[in-house]
């Protein structure tokens, strides 16, 4: 009786661990957002952010999205990180509302590893200028382990400010 309760108890811990890292990490998710003002009409920011043909030629993080920003659909993305790493991943579209949000979900692997929200707001803030903010809502399993690994800022900053200049540009 003894030895089957050690090994019960044994085969419950990894499940036990597995659970309260689960709950860590969607009770308490890794919030990162950057904001800039762009001196450009709701309408122009929507038409850089949602010409993904185009990222190639100015985005310095997002260096290729192939896709249609509609809901439901999936995107493919390449990231490149401030040290020249580059990722694949394929989110779908939770959100298209043009002129004023775009929003996607992506996840490592499956489900509850860890989930990405990723989300662009523009908002007017008068005289013809908008304030663009980037951010993403990292939850699941792994994101108490991995979040020195979230940590993009850098890579959302550079992006806003080169979705600025080719706004303001135009």
């Amino acid at each position: 009786m003894k030895i089957r309760r050690i090994a019960l108890t044994a085969a419950a811990l990894p499940v036990v661990a597995a659970g309260t890292l689960f709950a860590w990490g969607e009770l308490k998710p890794h919030e990162v957002s950057t904001t800039v003002e762009i001196a450009a009409p709701a309408d122009k920011v929507w038409q850089v952010l949602t010409d993904f043909q185009s990222y190639p030629e100015w985005n310095p993080f997002m260096v290729s999205v192939k896709g249609t920003a509609q809901k439901g659909t999936k995107l493919d993305n390449k990231l490149r990180d401030s040290d020249g790493g580059m990722m694949t991943f394929k989110p779908e579209i939770l959100k298209a509302d043009a002129g004023r949000e775009l929003r996607w979900i992506g996840r490592m692997w499956v489900p509850g590893i860890v989930d990405g929200e990723h989300y662009f707001l523009i908002e007017p803030s008068g005289d013809g200028k908008v304030r663009l903010t980037q951010g993403e809502r990292f939850s699941g399993a792994l994101v108490p382990v991995a979040t020195g690994q979230l940590q993009m800022e850098d890579e959302f900053a550079a992006m806003n400010a080169a979705l600025k200049a080719r706004a303001e540009r135009a």
